[in-house]
């Protein structure tokens, strides 16, 4: 068990020019949070007692983004990027005023796992007074390789560019995720140089200097996949697919059923429960959680909502921030809900649009009922009592409020209350005229026989 306290410097510096984008490259997302997001809960789930967070100059969003993910967390400006050795020095206020274990991570790294992060810690722990994160690249073009000697000591970390033949060999290559007790961090930063083929500062040379100093350094293996750097939108979409096949795992393996995993997307903080069913291409934009027992059919877009015991959602459905869901609840196909309650059995079947309302326990909504929620400068609610029954083709202008167990014909627009229990009609009275039918027909036919001539 660890029980030095923990510091962690996030770097965040870099402007992501591969990407091809206005935005940092840290500001992009995977599975519905930013790449910067990603690292900072890791960090909280770390368990780390401060966190500098290194950004570049005139990267306002990137600061906000950060606070807004952790609103504890110190910002530090690298006023030039002048390598990774120089930005972790930016932050030597947090560095001199922390005695415990330090991390060194990467807003464009956000897949590593917690229990990789444990590991490092434990090599701290151990006799290490700094241990580098590495990994067995299937290509290891463009990365530093990790020298080792005959005892397994971590001696070097050489970058592709100024590796000889015989180091660009070595499959074990660097993440850039390093540990340090902290102790030895500022004096082993000072002293790095920028005698390389970029002219930059490297952190990785810390190891050489801790050599110099006799402190033991030490390579940690992880997957490759968890130090995946994202440079590139190719990059940004393979790291979506690990975490969407990590999560999926993870839903399947807590007792959900996906019947084409491949084909369900998940956000970082959706929440699936047990024996719930998904059907193939759902889409669960953030904010989405799921109780025991619930059907989401085929080819469904959720967001922002909660789902409550054994409902039915779908085919084609969308669920919009705001739409609870209680035990029961039935939503069917092309129904639309938006920050509106359903209770406890009630049931919209098809083809409807609620919007910014209360639809009671048992109550039924017709197919084609609409919400008029919306008056082009206001939104006002719709409230629907327990066991009422909307006909089908109905609109009800809100504010409005259908009372318990009230019934509205079909096609009616509903623009006042209805009391509970009684039955409301708004639509022309139906006229019959009889013969008319057929006397339009054999109207109709003579004048096309007289335009044709005949």
């Amino acid at each position: 068990m660890v029980e030095r306290s923990l510091q962690i410097i996030l770097l965040a510096a870099g402007k992501g020019t591969r990407m091809k984008s206005d935005q940092p490259k840290v500001m992009h997302a995977i599975a519905g949070r930013s790449m910067l997001g990603h690292v900072l809960a890791l960090a909280e789930r770390a368990g780390a007692s401060d966190v500098a967070v290194v950004i570049g100059p005139d990267m306002d969003n990137v600061r906000a983004e950060a606070l807004a993910h952790m609103s504890r967390a110190q910002i530090y400006i690298q006023e030039q990027q002048r390598g990774t050795g120089d930005a972790v020095l930016a932050a030597r206020g947090a560095i001199a005023a922390h005695d415990g274990d330090v991390l060194v991570l990467y807003g464009d790294t956000p897949l590593i796992e917690l229990e990789t992060l444990t590991k490092l810690r434990d090599a701290l722990a151990d006799d290490a007074q700094l241990a580098v994160l590495g990994f067995h690249a299937a290509d290891p073009t463009g990365y530093g390789r990790l020298l080792s000697d005959p005892d397994g000591a971590l001696i070097a970390i050489r970058e592709h560019k100024d590796a000889s033949a015989a180091e660009r060999e070595i499959s074990l290559c660097n993440s850039g995720v390093l540990a340090f007790r902290g102790e030895h961090l500022l004096s082993l930063l000072e002293r790095i140089k920028n005698d390389n083929a970029n002219g930059e500062y490297y952190l990785t040379d810390t190891v050489e200097v801790a050599n110099g100093d006799g402190l033991r350094a030490v390579a940690i293996t992880c997957p490759e996949e968890e130090v995946l750097g994202i440079n590139s939108r190719t990059q940004l979409a393979q790291a979506e697919a690990i975490y969407q096949r990590r999560a999926r795992q993870k839903a399947m393996d807590g007792g959900a059923t996906l019947i084409a995993p491949e084909t369900v997307w998940l956000s970082y903080d959706t929440v699936i429960g047990r024996d719930v069913v998904i059907e193939p291409n759902v889409f669960m934009a953030p904010g989405v959680t799921i109780a025991d027992g619930a059907l989401i059919r085929a080819n469904c877009h959720l967001e922002g909502a909660q789902l409550g015991r054994g409902v039915k959602v779908g085919p084609f459905a969308r669920l919009r921030p705001g739409t609870k869901l209680a035990a029961g609840a039935f939503i069917g196909n092309f129904v639309e809900v938006k920050n509106t309650t359903l209770g406890e059995g009630a049931k919209a079947s098809h083809l409807s649009y609620l919007g910014d309302g209360v639809v009671g326990a048992r109550a039924n909504i017709g197919a084609g009922t609409i919400f008029c929620n919306y008056d082009g400068f206001n939104k006002a609610r719709t409230t629907i009592g327990e066991g009422a029954f909307i006909g089908s083709n109905s609109a009800l202008v809100a504010p409005v409020t259908i009372g318990k167990g009230a019934f509205v014909g079909s096609g009616s627009v509903i623009s006042k209350d209805v009391s509970a229990d009684a039955l409301a009609l708004s639509r022309a009275a139906q006229e019959e005229k009889p013969g008319w039918a057929a006397k339009f027909r054999t109207m109709m036919a003579r004048r096309k026989q007289r335009a044709s001539g005949g």
